[in-house]
């Protein structure tokens, strides 16, 4: 089966501006956001965020989407995800599924297309929601498809951007604090000398650590902007 995507600018329009403006922070208590300015301007991007809550969907454009970087996001989410009415909303948003426990070669096809257009793709490399407060094992595929991006179209620039999401409670209630960290990109090009396993290998593990760091930062982050 085929998997397109595609973004209902006149949804985003609405959906978007009513929850920064009114549902988040209606919802929940401090909002702060570091590292904005680690977000490529241009060019092909995966934005790699902690998976903590299903609020992600919205925090992650909220700290990093059109109104703050210019970019339009398109979104990988786990198939189980995309039922119902948030499923309705995600592939109006620019999402599409994939069986994080199979794969699929029709969503990886269409990550590929994405990326080689130069998109901005956010993909949550844990595979799945984790509320034990740490960043879980990463999926592999990540880093395989990044790797046949840059090495499909040599000099492309695809960079990798982590992302920590912390909410102060397991289960984000009404006045929950949130903090977004995001971290420097990560050059696909650096990994693309090596072969293809040993190259994802490292990439995965670089990754894992940068969020690793990034989640470690989150109780001592002195220098946070809060977000009007």
């Amino acid at each position: 089966m085929s998997v397109d995507s595609g973004i209902c600018h006149g949804l985003i329009n609405i959906i978007y501006p009513l929850a920064r403006r009114v549902v988040i922070p209606f919802h929940f208590g401090q909002l702060t956001v570091t590292g904005q300015e680690n977000v490529p301007k241009t060019g092909p991007i995966i934005l790699a965020p902690t998976h903590r809550s299903r609020w992600d969907a919205l925090m992650v454009p909220y700290a990093v989407g059109k109104p703050v970087t210019g970019r339009d996001l398109r979104y990988m989410v786990s198939a189980n995800e995309i039922y119902g009415l948030q499923g309705w909303l995600i592939r109006r948003l620019g999402g599409f599924p994939v069986n994080t426990g199979r794969g699929g070669i029709s969503s990886i096809r269409h990550t590929v297309e994405l990326l080689s257009n130069g998109e901005a793709l956010v993909m949550f490399p844990e595979g799945n929601i984790f509320r034990n407060g740490e960043v879980n094992p990463l999926k592999p595929g990540m880093a395989r498809i990044a790797l046949q991006v840059e090495s499909s179209h040599p000099g492309i620039g695809l960079n990798i951007v982590p992302i920590s999401l912390n909410y102060s409670q397991p289960i984000p209630t009404w006045g929950c604090d949130v903090t977004v960290t995001v971290g420097s990109p990560i050059s696909v090009a650096d990994y693309s000398t090596k072969s293809v396993k040993k190259g994802a290998a490292q990439l995965t593990h670089d990754l894992h650590t940068a969020m690793t760091n990034l989640d470690k930062s989150y109780p001592q982050n002195c220098s946070k902007k809060k977000l009007l």
